[in-house]
């Protein structure tokens, strides 16, 4: 017999990795995701992101504001975001850096909306992945003769549950993040 709540959590940060994963792909609004990550050389060629460095705002929809702690590192910061070519020019203002999100075109709205496809489907495996784990212990347990028939069947409709529950839950994010890009 399988523990449902091993299944479950690994289900979970499949899940969690999938929903950061397409939290930076870019929608015509501005988030702190689209640059958190954004890796920069600073201290001596030290590789940092930009959320170790500083805190992000969003003043508006089509912006961000980022600001350093250290502000003797501005101007690595400066060329680290440039080096990105993530999509916006960073302008330094005093001693933060702003960045206009520029407006998405239809082509480029098509594109996103072809790479969250391709993310979702790489979670999907994963998530196949874990069942597929998971079921193999059953059919273990089943083999051993340590679970009857009708344990392994339920077991085995429990585990397709739990699977599908997930797929449920990452499509919806999906769709949402779809709606997103197209607004």
């Amino acid at each position: 017999m399988i523990n449902f709540a091993e299944v479950r959590e690994r289900m979970k940060k499949i899940l969690a990795i999938f929903a950061e994963d397409i939290a930076s792909i870019r929608t015509g609004r501005a988030t702190a995701a689209l640059i958190e990550n954004v890796t920069v050389e600073v201290y001596n060629g030290q590789k940092m992101k930009l959320m170790e460095l500083g805190s992000i705002t969003v003043p508006d929809v089509r912006s961000l504001i980022f600001e350093p702690w250290d502000k003797t590192v501005l101007r690595e910061i400066n060329n680290g975001i440039q080096a990105a070519n993530i999509g916006m020019m960073p302008v330094v203002d005093g001693e933060v850096i702003r960045l206009s999100l520029p407006m998405l075109t239809v082509e480029q709205r098509e594109d996103y909306i072809k790479l969250l496809g391709r993310k979702l489907e790489g979670a999907r495996g994963m998530l196949r992945d874990a069942r597929a784990d998971f079921r193999k212990k059953i059919m273990d347990a089943k083999n051993e003769k340590s679970i009857s028939e009708d344990e392994f069947k339920k077991d085995e409709t429990e585990l397709q549950k739990i699977t599908d529950e997930f797929m449920k839950r990452m499509e919806e994010l999906s769709q949402k993040k779809e709606e997103e890009i197209r607004a």
